[in-house]
């Protein structure tokens, strides 16, 4: 019997074990970088315990220090979370080796499917043998042999690119997994990613729960994941049941797992198995009625699994937000959260109000997680919660998950097709629910959001209230000119005299009341409410039925040393120079778009490329540099400029 649990993790996935083994009444144990020495995880638990290493990357990667922290803190079992050193069977077979229960697979089984080239060998589908690849077999995909989450991944598109190409990707999995080895297979346009959920004890019984739909990807990593996956024929989901029992029996599998595939068309590609719980499993949780957590806990003990799984009801859909600039390359972004509040919806999260988003991990925030009896309905809850939730800080991809739910593309399917449909979404161009969704889409998913000029006139009305203390539409105010607030680009101008609101470039719009953190306005014959909320960093936020607004307040004279010169290219995170392109030196000349050098930042590359053609006229970065945000890395005088 198992009484306490220490997780070789941290964030979100520690806060999850955490809330079941205080339901199951076991003990919890945290471990901690000196990063994460204030964060979540380690509040949680019941005993943390301080992991020295040489960075706060390789901290969570020291199997002998996670080992010896689980024997101090009295841990009797280990639960290792997701990445690090989940798939890792030397870690496993380490905590085994020290007396202590491991929460997972079997070591042997996860070395069987540890390397993405040997788990296809067993599978009966062998990789590209890279000394035979010709322009026939183009596109192709490179990935790391061991890890996942998309680092060391490459598409290619021409073969000229494949050295390189090889070489980044080698690199980026040496420094995320410590494994540098590659391999490629045909890369397949327009395919949908389906997985397939799997739990097996020690006594012969082999659950399938169900299948789950990952397409929405960036940057190969997960955006929106749901369950069932919809759209699939009958006889595709058995092909998928029968190879993933396979994956079971072939490796005398228990615990928790996942099987994955990229369908296209009738044909279903075997990706890999990922031998840990995922990051999306609430999904199949909400379907399934499961506690996936603790059913992996009940066969570490040794327990038998009931002959068959609940039956499944309803769909589920997990939306994972990120502290990002979807618009702006996906750039990952740094700060305090000041807010962080969700109505009717799961939230499984590793930062709470206060807490800080730093460089050195995932920027994941929270997983937001809804259930309905459609899918339909499914998608228009988890929709309205993340827009409705309360997200002030670090830019997010909220905005962006929200349109993504409420698109054509993902919403213009049935939750069903019968055997004779296609297995993927049919639209004007092909397939709809695929992992081709941002290529298409991203600048509809990521337009501004409407209402940025009225937010700004509420933003400055709360600002008068919290100077002047609560006023209504009788309120006036009898200077020659008006008032002028700045939030970014929108200058307002208002003036509040006896027959109320007057506001250029807002006719008719009407104040009927505001206080320092609501203002409420008629607009167009429509009352509309407007939260504000300030939290001393000049940023305003202000949230609408339709989204939040993060205005920045500009002071009323500007200091001339805080003007950015132009062509300036600023780091847009913290992070360390990885690398400056070849040939990139002060004098030369570049052209708009070129890739100049690259960050490494939240395990990482960013690429940092050339705003315009011209002359670098400084470069102040060099290979292994740490920056802060705003550091200026180069300036590029363009040709207009120079002209």
């Amino acid at each position: 019997m198992i009484k306490s649990v220490l997780v070789a993790n941290r964030g979100e996935i520690a806060c999850r074990v955490f809330r079941t083994c205080r339901e199951l009444g076991i003990a919890t144990v945290a471990v901690f970088s000196d990063a994460d020495a204030g964060a979540l995880h380690v509040r949680e638990a019941d005993t943390a315990v301080r992991l020295p290493g040489a960075t706060p990357a390789e901290t969570y990667l020291r199997g002998d220090l996670l080992v010896a922290a689980a024997l101090a803190s009295g841990a009797d079992a280990v639960h290792p979370g997701y990445g690090f050193l989940s798939e890792n069977a030397d870690f496993a077979r380490a905590v085994a080796g020290a007396g202590l229960t491991w929460i997972g697979p079997p070591p042997d089984a996860i070395e069987a499917m540890a390397s993405k080239t040997r788990a296809k060998e067993l599978m009966g589908l062998p990789p590209l043998n890279l000394a035979d690849v010709t322009e026939r077999d183009l596109p192709l995909l490179i990935k790391a042999s061991a890890g996942g989450g998309g680092r060391g991944m490459r598409v290619v598109r021409q073969l000229a690119d494949l050295e390189a190409q090889l070489t980044a990707a080698r690199a980026e999995a040496l420094g995320a997994f410590g494994d540098g080895d590659v391999f490629v297979e045909p890369y397949v346009e327009g395919g949908r990613h389906v997985e397939v959920q799997i739990l097996a004890d020690a006594h012969g019984t082999v659950w399938v729960l169900g299948t789950r739909d990952c397409s929405l990807q960036r940057r190969h990593q997960k955006v929106i994941e749901e369950a069932p996956a919809p759209g699939l024929r009958p006889e595709m989901v058995d092909e998928l049941y029968a190879l993933a029992v396979r994956a079971v029996k072939a490796t005398d599998y228990r615990g928790a797992g996942t099987v994955e595939f990229l369908v296209a068309g009738a044909k279903a590609h075997f990706l890999e198995m990922n031998t840990r719980l995922q990051v999306e499993h609430p999904v199949t949780e909400a379907v399934f009625g499961l506690d996936l957590v603790a059913l992996q806990l009940r066969v570490a003990e040794g327990d038998a699994l009931p002959p068959s799984p609940p039956a499944p009801r309803g769909h589920a859909i997990e939306a994972r937000l990120y502290a990002e600039d979807p618009a702006n390359g996906w750039a990952p972004q740094t700060g305090t959260i000041h807010q962080l509040a969700f109505d009717g919806a799961r939230l499984d999260a590793g930062y709470a109000d206060g807490d800080t988003i730093g460089v050195h991990y995932d920027p994941m925030i929270a997983k937001v997680v809804v259930h309905g009896a459609t899918r339909a309905e499914a998608a228009r809850k988890l929709a309205h919660a993340l827009e409705r939730a309360r997200v002030h800080g670090p830019a997010t991809n909220r905005d962006l998950l929200v349109r993504s739910l409420r698109h054509p593309d993902f919403t213009d399917g049935p939750d069903h097709l019968d055997s004779d449909s296609a297995s993927a979404y049919q639209g004007p161009q092909g397939p709809r629910l695929d992992t081709g969704f941002y290529d298409r889409n991203l600048a509809d998913v990521t337009a501004p959001l409407p209402g940025a000029a009225h937010a700004a006139l509420a933003a400055a009305l709360a600002d008068a209230a919290s100077r002047a203390g609560r006023f209504g539409g009788g309120w006036r105010n009898v200077p020659s000119q008006p008032q002028v607030k700045r939030y970014g680009e929108h200058e307002v101008r208002y003036r509040l005299a006896r027959q109320g609101l007057e506001a250029d470039g807002h006719p008719g719009v009407r104040l009927d009341c505001a206080t320092p953190d609501r203002v409420r306005l008629e607009v167009g014959g429509l009352i509309r409410e407007f939260g504000v909320s300030r939290y001393g960093d000049g940023v305003v936020y202000v949230d609408t039925a339709s989204g939040c607004h993060a205005l920045t307040a500009h002071p009323r004279f500007t200091d001339p040393s805080d003007l950015v010169a132009p062509g300036s290219l600023l780091a847009p995170m913290p992070g360390v120079v990885a690398r400056v392109a070849d040939g990139v030196e002060e004098g030369c000349r570049v052209h708009a778009g070129q890739p100049l050098l690259w960050l490494e930042a939240m395990k990482m590359e960013h690429r940092i490329s050339a705003p315009a053609s011209g002359t670098l006229t400084a470069l102040h970065a060099a290979p292994g540099r740490q920056v802060e945000v705003g550091a200026l890395l180069a300036v590029v005088a363009s040709e207009a400029e120079e002209a």
